[in-house]
């Protein structure tokens, strides 16, 4: 197994060299992996600095995950499929898991910080990784700003139930919500943006604190939920039968995509061959088994039409059921930390993104520019902060959060055809994690997000298309003319 990333000073093989030839030929053009390996953590100026182990990548995993499915975007799903959101949450998880697996592997084999963008570029070639990457920063660009939105949901909660104050809607809503301004989702970007300018190290630590925190909220919004049960809250079970259901698995779908930001940190943990296919299927058991729990005690405690209209919807039952506005100022509290570490964690993985494609030439270098003394790419990370702030204060929940399940589903989608075809063509590569029954569980993988996606309003795939044919034409006009291979090959 390879020390710390290091690549071995292996020949190039044949068939990794950049193609000479037309056009097509440039847009198959494979980075091999000893390079994309060896380049590991190398930016402008600086370096990334290695200091996780599997403890804290897994704490970035349930950190990027845990929190805005289930304090949030539930409350959007329950209405789509009743009851059965508990199955809703089974088929997500399960997708998720299909290419969990993918992930896994891929991690353990090619352990850099593009993740899926970095998996594409050494199997299938410069377009499609950039298209992957490009999906990519809808998946952790935009999910952020959908994650912030929430917060400030639970936030109004808190300071209502301790304060007796809210923050006026205009100023705690986007346009199209009731509002002008979304101040509060701005305001937990900045102070995500803060955390991550102190360095991996030291943001892991904060993380780590926040997720146990919001374990243990859920932990106890069970217990006290678990005590307002009705068992006719459970009938009619799926009353908008499987339709709804697969469509509420679509949206729910965005509370999984954070198991994947394990491996975006594949340049700073110390043993990431041996770690990270540890700590990604290991978030993934511990958040699907969560989200199960924390729905079917929620429905049964509340009908689920009353579920309609709500961003914080476990706050609200904790009340209901206990007549007392403790319970729920103590769940808002546990929210608000909670949807602060998703907000910190997921920020973390795209500017880590951004700073591979940046190396790579496909996007601007100042993605890539390293600070000396910290270890971190500071431009990079206020450049996106800066973008996802204002998009979470101006753009409403629901759209967001669609919006990020289908480019997660279509990245997700391209590693698990990545897996067979790195299987294909290197088969001699060491692997310390290995998709059992391959290439059949890729291919289900990849069947599960094409049918995920299917279940998408056509408004999203209309999104989908314009955000795809945007970095394209950004690809065609900057990135294959800087990219680092094209470069070579002159």
């Amino acid at each position: 197994m390879l020390e710390h990333g290091a690549a071995p000073p292996t020949a190039q093989r044949p068939e990794d060299k950049p193609p000479a030839g037309g056009l097509g030929a440039r847009l198959m053009r494979r980075k091999p992996v000893e390079r994309l390996v060896a380049e590991g953590g190398q930016g402008e100026g600086g370096s990334l600095r290695r200091s996780m182990g599997m403890w804290q990548l897994t704490m970035i995993s349930i950190g990027a995950t845990l929190g805005t499915g289930i304090f949030v975007v539930l409350g959007e799903a329950v209405p789509d499929a009743g009851p059965a959101v508990i199955v809703s949450f089974v088929i997500a998880g399960l997708t998720a898991l299909f290419s969990a697996l993918s992930y896994a592997e891929l991690a353990g084999t090619i352990p850099v910080s593009g993740s899926s963008y970095s998996y594409a570029y050494a199997t299938m070639g410069e377009l499609v990784a950039w298209v992957c990457g490009w999906c990519l920063i809808l998946e952790y660009g935009v999910s952020v700003a959908a994650v912030a939105v929430g917060w400030g949901q639970y936030l109004n909660e808190l300071l209502d139930g301790t304060l007796g104050v809210t923050i006026p809607d205009a100023l705690a809503a986007p346009p199209g919500d009731g509002g002008v301004f979304n101040l509060p989702a701005l305001l937990v970007v900045l102070l995500a943006m803060a955390f991550l300018l102190g360095g991996a190290k030291e943001s892991a630590r904060a993380n780590a604190i926040m997720v146990a925190v919001k374990i243990a909220a859920l932990i106890l919004f069970c217990a006290v939920a678990f005590t307002g049960i009705r068992a006719g809250n459970y009938t009619p079970f799926m009353p908008l039968g499987m339709a709804g259901v697969s469509a509420a698995g679509a949206t729910l779908f965005f509370s999984y995509i954070g198991f994947d930001a394990a491996s975006t940190a594949g340049e700073e943990a110390k043993n990431p061959q041996r770690d990270l296919p540890r700590a990604i299927m290991l978030s993934l058991v511990i958040v699907t088994a969560l989200y199960c729990l924390v729905a079917a005690v929620a429905v049964g405690a509340l009908p689920w039409k009353k579920f309609a209209g709500t961003e914080a919807a476990l706050a609200g039952i904790m009340q209901d059921v206990t007549g007392q506005g403790f319970w729920a100022v103590v769940l808002a509290a546990g929210a608000v930390i909670a949807i602060a570490s998703v907000v910190l964690t997921v920020l973390y993985g795209q500017t880590r993104i951004l700073f591979a494609m940046s190396r790579d030439g496909l996007v601007p270098p100042v993605f890539s520019k390293v600070h000396a003394g910290t270890g971190v790419p500071r431009a990079n990370t206020v450049l996106v902060s800066l973008f996802c702030g204002v998009l979470a204060a101006a753009i409403p929940l629901g759209q967001l959060a669609d919006a990020t399940s289908i480019g997660t589903l279509f990245a997700f989608a391209l590693v698990n055809i990545a897996v067979i075809v790195l299987r294909r063509t290197r088969p001699e590569m060491t692997r310390t994690f290995r998709v059992p029954l391959s290439p059949l569980f890729p291919l289900i993988g990849f069947a599960l997000c094409l049918w995920m996606m299917n279940s998408l309003e056509l408004v999203t795939w209309v999104v989908f298309g314009v955000w795809m044919a945007v970095g394209l034409v950004l690809y065609f006009a900057y990135g294959m003319r800087r990219s680092r291979l094209a470069t070579a090959e002159k």
